[in-house]
């Protein structure tokens, strides 16, 4: 288990990079939340971008998930296929929270423990940082082994046809 909300892996694959950027097209829809006309249909698997060079892209959920990672991919082409390079990174809006909390419950245990001596009130707030901390990075890595899934079987899958 990561304790950074942050991973990455390099895959190589037999495709071309054209081909790579076709199959990942073909499965992901830029959407508007606001507008339902925009939102997934059954063959969408990743809401996003994708580029000449690169891709922005994260899995279709059906309800909301604040630890859903953000998969940052840039493909390479070589003469024997392709170099996909992909990051997993929690969205900025998630990684602001918990970096929010994580830091005021710090604070709070440096004040509790220096500041106003009282060391029960740190020891709950430290508890309560370290706990909301690895409760985030086992949702994120969890979230991620899943995202990783969908993209190993979708470049596979496509591989055999």
């Amino acid at each position: 288990m990561n304790l950074l909300p942050y991973d990455s892996e390099t895959l190589v694959s037999a495709l071309s990079k054209e081909e790579v950027l076709g199959h990942l097209n073909r499965v992901t829809k830029e959407v508007n939340f606001l507008d339902q006309r925009t939102q997934a249909n059954g063959n969408i698997i990743f809401n996003g971008l994708i580029g000449r060079r690169g891709f922005r892209i994260s899995k279709v959920v059906n309800r909301a998930d604040t630890f859903l990672p953000l998969v940052l991919g840039k493909i390479e082409g070589t003469p024997r296929g392709c170099i996909i390079f992909l990051s997993y990174r929690l969205f900025p809006g998630a990684m602001f929270f918990l970096a929010f909390w994580s830091i005021v419950l710090v604070a709070f245990t440096a004040m509790y423990a220096l500041v106003i001596p009282n060391y029960s009130y740190a020891t709950i707030c430290f508890s309560l940082a370290l706990a909301n901390y690895l409760t985030a990075m086992y949702f994120f890595n969890r979230q991620v082994k899943t995202s990783r899934q969908i993209f190993h079987k979708l470049i596979n899958f496509q591989m055999k046809d």
